[in-house]
């Protein structure tokens, strides 16, 4: 029997909104009253008003945060009574699926199709492998002379704040409260005023699932507001940013200025997709270059911006990248056939706009896209767009785009492709197509980036760390290795004897 398609605009027109802060287990207004707009940018419309938090609701929270430490109300509990708790978390999560999913769509634009699929899931598992994670980790005791006893345990670190992006919200926010509180701690979690709906939602299931009020607090708000509040702050023990390398840069002054709390950042990335001549599939290059690059509208830090194809194949492979291209049309997000949705916002789109005029002003050639789509529907669409004849020093080569922009650059010696693959001040992701086993590993060792894809892009899951090296930021999300951001050692030493 061929399953119902879910009608995604009745459920979206049914669907309610709640822009209040979640402070102390419960939704409350901006202490100054103070809100601003969340539009959707399917169509412009706006969806609620959000609160706009600031010193004073910043204050409210980390007060909430600390005294629920203090407590230890969260931390006290045993690790797998923690584990349960976010089991459970992550089954409710589940359960709201289409609700979140919903949400994410119209907040941010992002496909329905993709929201329900990979969004909603991948938050839900991020939170119910920390869970399961952490009553399976051991602490150590350090090989001592008979005369001492000397343990080495983690602790919690205390209060954690936690800055997330508008591209990825909800998954985004689960890579950093996940093992935050598994290990104990305490959160206030600042999303993007672009896209803070779905992290709302999340702190109310969350408290639903069982997680102590004043555990998980989320303060909606302006970078400037109630992002540097946080930062700021001498009562958070920890913050976790994600975002532009511009803001992640006073993020880590703002930690030194204030209280040296310990500054972890996930910032942008230029990352380089490397194909060579003796790829062992074409085919599936092409596939994973052209799907990457405008997988999210190509609002991914990580994304493949930068190609660089062999001379030999170049030809043949653009030949098959522009017969994908009609794929990736933008079209209505809440359509389950639609793959590529809108551009978060007004000033998004301007900004990729002016990337593709200047890509054109400074000599590369336009394949595909460039221009504005679906101008009637009043959202923000864009073709995606292909450069061909790109040098190394245009802009579009240069800085991160942030959008569904492609840049071609074609190489005849590897040794140099590599050299302008790392002329970057980013290190985020990069990849290498090659069967030559020697030259991949080479390759891989050659390339400066957290991550380096072999024959393939994009392709991880939880159980390896992500993050990059350079201005890509510094710490890794994901992976037991997240622990370690959100947890000290502690050694205590017993004289025997």
């Amino acid at each position: 029997m061929q399953k119902q398609k879910t009608d995604w605009h009745a459920q979206a027109a049914a669907l309610q909104f709640d822009g209040r802060a979640f402070i102390d287990g419960q939704r409350v207004a901006a202490q100054s009253g103070a809100t601003f707009a969340c539009l959707s940018p399917l169509d412009g419309r706006k969806l609620t008003d959000a609160a706009r938090c600031d010193v004073a609701d910043v204050n409210a929270a980390v007060a909430a945060a600390r005294a629920a430490f203090e407590d230890r109300r969260w931390a006290g509990l045993a690790p797998g009574a923690r584990k349960r708790v976010l089991v459970k978390f992550a089954d409710l999560i589940l359960q709201h699926r289409d609700e979140l999913a919903l949400l994410e769509t119209l907040d941010m634009g992002k496909p329905i199709k993709y929201s329900r699929s990979v969004d909603v899931p991948s938050t839900a598992n991020c939170i119910r492998w920390y869970g399961e994670a952490v009553d399976k980790i051991y602490d150590e005791i350090a090989p001592t002379a008979d005369t001492a006893l000397a343990l080495v345990t983690r602790e919690p670190v205390g209060v954690v704040a936690a800055i997330v992006p508008w591209n990825y919200p909800m998954i985004m926010a689960a890579w950093k409260i996940a093992p935050a509180l598994a290990s104990g701690n305490s959160i206030v979690l600042k999303p993007s005023e672009k896209s803070p709906l779905s992290a709302l939602r999340l702190a109310e299931i969350a408290l639903e699932a069982g997680i102590p009020a004043g555990v998980f607090n989320v303060v909606p708000g302006y970078g400037h507001e109630a992002g540097s509040a946080l930062a700021l702050h001498m009562d958070v023990d920890c913050i976790g940013f994600t975002g532009s390398t511009k803001v992640g840069k006073l993020i880590v002054q703002y930690a030194g200025q204030s209280n040296l709390k310990r500054a972890w950042t996930e910032l942008g990335g230029k990352s380089a997709n490397i194909v060579c001549a003796d790829c062992p599939d074409l085919d599936a290059a092409v596939a994973a270059s052209i799907g990457s690059i405008y997988f999210n509208q190509g609002e991914s830090c990580n994304a493949p911006s930068r190609l660089f194809v062999e001379e030999s194949i170049k030809t043949q492979f653009l030949e098959k990248a522009l017969a994908m291209m009609p794929a990736f049309q933008p079209g209505d997000p809440l359509d389950e056939a639609t793959v590529m949705g809108a551009i978060v916002d007004s000033i998004q789109l301007k900004t990729v706009l002016g990337y593709i005029e200047s890509g054109q002003s400074e000599g590369a050639k336009l394949l595909s896209g460039g221009l504005q789509q679906r101008t009637g529907s009043g959202g923000y669409f864009v073709a995606p767009t292909l450069f061909d004849g790109v040098d190394s020093t245009m802009t579009i080569a240069r800085e991160e785009i942030f959008g569904p922009v492609l840049s071609v650059i074609g190489f005849t010696d590897l040794d140099d492709a590599i050299r302008q693959a790392n002329a970057t001040t980013y290190g985020l992701h990069a990849a290498i197509w090659t069967a030559d086993l020697n030259k991949a590993v080479q390759t891989a060792r050659a390339l400066r980036a957290g991550t380096v894809h072999v024959n393939s892009y994009d392709e991880d899951d939880i159980t390896v760390p992500f993050g990059g090296v350079k201005q890509s930021g510094n710490g890794r999300d994901k992976s037991l290795h997240a622990f370690d951001k959100y947890t000290e050692l502690k050694t205590t030493w017993i004289r025997i004897g």
